[in-house]
Order: C-alpha cells, then structure tokens, then sequence
C-alpha cells in the first residue's frame, strides 16, 4: 500500500481547506507507518515514553471518536483502548496487537467522522459538550483541533519512524 498525500488547493473555501487539511494530516500517519511490520509499529520513541507509531494510530482512533462521536453528535460509544484504571491504554501495547486491527480500528473511527461532520455546518453547535468547560463546540472548532492533533502527533511520528529504520520525510 502506497499512502497518497495531497495538500488541499490554495484557493479552496474554507470548509473544503479545513477538511483537507485534516485528510493531509490523517494521510501522513498512515504514510509514516507505512512498510513497517508490527514489531518496528511497536517500537517506542525513546525510555521512559511510551510513544509508539502504533500507539499513535491507536490514540487518534481514540481522538475520533471522541470528538466526532462524543461531542459532537453526543453519542457515547465508550473508549477503544484505554479504561478508567489505565487512562494511557492505547500507548500500552503487546505481542497481541496489531497493526491491522489498530488501522482498520482507526479508518473506522475516520470514516464515522466524516459521515457525523457532513451533517453540519462549519458554525453549527456540537450536540455534546466539551470536557474542559461544558461548553458545546463549533465545527470550525474541532476541524481546527483535529489538525492541530494531527499536527503534533505527526511530529512525534517523524521521530520515532527515524528512529525505526532511518526514514524521514515532510
């Protein structure tokens, strides 16, 4: 599989930028994972973390869903990975995890987003609430947060793919 990333025109409007945006950053995890077996998708960046490419993919399934499902259409699937007791669940990976469960896990939650955000407009209020203020949330909003997370995630996934086997890239 070949991850084909393209940046949104320079001239789109602004909910086709943000959704391409966001398509761009979902693109580039998925390509920093690429041709990796489970093993190197397990490997952490450096002690004591416990960031993992693998890790990554499986808590942006879990960023999904929160913010697509929970906030904002206010359904409450419950977590994939982590529980009460192990808030950092989706990082604490074994033999038994797969890439191919975490990607399908993650694809799933991706195509659950787009098909929650296409009924709304980029102004409309979420029907859930926020965690930190108990506030609903703007379209705009979560669009802008879910690159930003891409974004950053991204970033550590540069590192640890170098680390992996010496690859890098943009």
């Amino acid at each position: 599989m070949t991850t084909e990333r393209s940046a949104p025109a320079q001239d789109a409007d602004e909910r086709t930028m943000l959704e391409g945006w966001l398509e761009f950053h979902r693109q580039t995890l998925a390509w920093k994972c690429e041709g990796l077996s489970d093993a190197q998708l397990r490997t952490t960046a450096v002690e004591p973390s416990e960031l993992s490419l693998m890790g990554l993919v499986r808590h942006m399934a879990e960023v999904e869903r929160s913010w697509f499902r929970k906030v904002l259409v206010g359904d409450d699937p419950g977590p994939l990975y982590y529980t009460e007791e192990d808030r950092d669940g989706e990082f604490h990976l074994t033999e038994a995890d797969t890439w191919a469960e975490a990607y399908a896990t993650w694809q799933a939650e991706i195509e659950t987003a787009r098909r929650n955000a296409a009924g709304f407009g980029l102004d409309d209020l979420s029907k859930g609430r926020g965690r930190h203020n108990g506030k609903p949330y703007n379209l705009r909003w979560i669009y802008t947060h879910m690159i930003e997370e891409y974004a950053r995630h991204n970033g550590h996934a540069d590192l640890i793919r170098e680390r992996v086997d010496g690859a890098r890239g943009d």
